[in-house]
């Protein structure tokens, strides 16, 4: 391990070479960061990531199961299970997508769960991102890396080898894929996420593509290749929803692709994820999947949810209310670490005013309570300081089978005072060692 710490400069160079950045809008600007890499790593053992394993996948097929639901018969409303006002007044449900079963019967085929290690040994999921989950690609890379800087460390550590994520993703496609070519979709070299984009192409076998190299006739997607067009089966897309056609969704969009949605729904390209998954990853919804759990396999939930209170119920919001300043309050329309807020941080005028928004609003909100989760060793220059820190699973799913990557995105916060770990947040990377044995 020591030997891979003073390395930790050496990956860093080689990171940031091969163009492994995160890149944010700011004021309109696009700027670019490096990703900063800590050598020490995440180390779960066999049987707690055994534990993890099925929770994970328990969690997601569940969560298809209602994205099945809610986008066919309903079931789970009619029973109310889950009420309609978080489903239809969610932003991410597209009623263009009612009736469509996309090939498969697939809508999260790769699924990024955001989980932290309770001080009381506990895992609890925090958040599940079914739209465009980024980050499998980082761990990935830093791994390669830290085998040729140290690849003593690795013979002496049982560490589960992590390099099958490329085939995991193809063989996901592939079991979708409606005939032709797979493609990963980028909305190009300014994206924040890019060099992600181009990794898991190779990886996976994939033809990276951008809007100009697709196009649709006949309810067909073709990607224009130099030797002539091929069919393309399955579209990785990492495009949100609403770019991806111009004439579906946002008419002003130059990064989609016309008609793309005329294809989806004819059965002839498998979109992966699919569309109109942010119905079931809205931070109201949460609150809800281990009800769905329960209702849709009949099994109790394995992983457990961050205590959490729904302000929609009046029994929920009649204790968000007398406890604001203890708890977390989160605005289920943002993502990336944004929207969330420390009741503990909030001045007496701001809590007054964040009541009088709740009162007003409150199915915008969530209310947790703060989970005191566990501080991970990381090198800030020479010193070996503690630092909050979460992790990214990532969980495929194909037709025929459902896996949780034994590997996963550990983020952790630069700032001692901070529990967001968020990379648009300023925070860095560590590997995830699984334990093989």
């Amino acid at each position: 391990m020591e030997d891979l710490i003073r390395h930790a400069e050496q990956i860093n160079r080689q990171l940031a070479r091969h163009g492994v950045k995160f890149g944010i809008y700011k004021n309109g600007t696009f700027k670019e960061r490096l990703f900063p890499f800590d050598a020490i790593p995440r180390v779960i053992t066999a049987t707690e990531w055994e534990t993890l394993s099925r929770g994970l996948t328990q969690r997601v097929r569940a969560l298809n199961l209602f994205l099945r639901d809610i986008y066919g018969e309903k079931k789970i409303l009619a029973d109310g299970v889950v009420p309609e006002e978080f489903v239809y007044r969610s932003p991410g449900y597209l009623a263009q997508c009612e009736g469509i079963v996309p090939p498969g019967g697939i809508y999260s085929h790769i699924s990024g769960i955001d989980l932290v290690k309770g001080k009381d040994g506990n895992w609890y999921v925090l958040e599940d991102n079914l739209r465009i989950p980024s980050g499998a690609s980082y761990p990935l890379i830093a791994r390669r890396l830290c085998r040729q800087c140290s690849p003593d460390t690795f013979r002496h550590n049982a560490v589960a080898d992590n390099r099958q994520y490329g085939e995991l993703l193809r063989r996901t496609l592939d079991s979708v894929n409606t005939g032709g070519i797979n493609v990963v979709f980028t909305p190009g070299r300014y994206n924040a996420a890019y060099f992600e984009h181009a990794f898991l192409a190779e990886q996976s076998g994939a033809v990276l593509a951008e809007a100009g190299d697709l196009y649709v006739r006949d309810d067909v997607l073709y990607y224009r290749a130099t030797h002539g067009d091929c069919r393309v089966g399955a579209l990785y897309r990492r495009v949100s929803d609403e770019y991806m056609d111009p004439l579906a969704f946002e008419p002003s969009s130059l990064i989609g692709i016309p008609n793309l949605m005329a294809a989806y729904r004819a059965g002839n390209v498998a979109v992966v994820n699919a569309f109109g998954n942010g119905a079931a990853d809205d931070k109201g919804i949460y609150y809800f999947v281990p009800k769905m759990v329960r209702y849709y396999l009949g099994e109790e939930a394995i992983l457990h949810n961050a205590p959490t209170y729904l302000p929609f119920y009046e029994e929920d919001r009649r204790y968000v209310l007398d406890h604001l300043d203890s708890l977390v309050i989160k605005d289920v329309a943002e993502a990336g670490g944004y929207g969330v807020v420390f009741g503990s941080k909030l001045s007496r005028a701001e809590l007054d005013k964040m009541r009088d928004t709740i009162l007003a609003q409150p199915r915008r909100f969530i209310a947790q309570e703060v989970i005191d989760f566990e501080d991970l060793p990381i090198m800030e220059g020479s010193d070996r300081v503690e630092r909050k820190a979460d992790l990214r699973a990532f969980v495929l799913s194909g037709a025929q089978e459902t896996v949780a990557w034994p590997s996963g995105l550990t983020r952790f916060s630069r700032n001692p005072d901070s529990f967001i770990v968020n990379s648009s947040q300023g925070g860095g990377f560590k590997d995830t060692w699984v334990l093989s044995h």
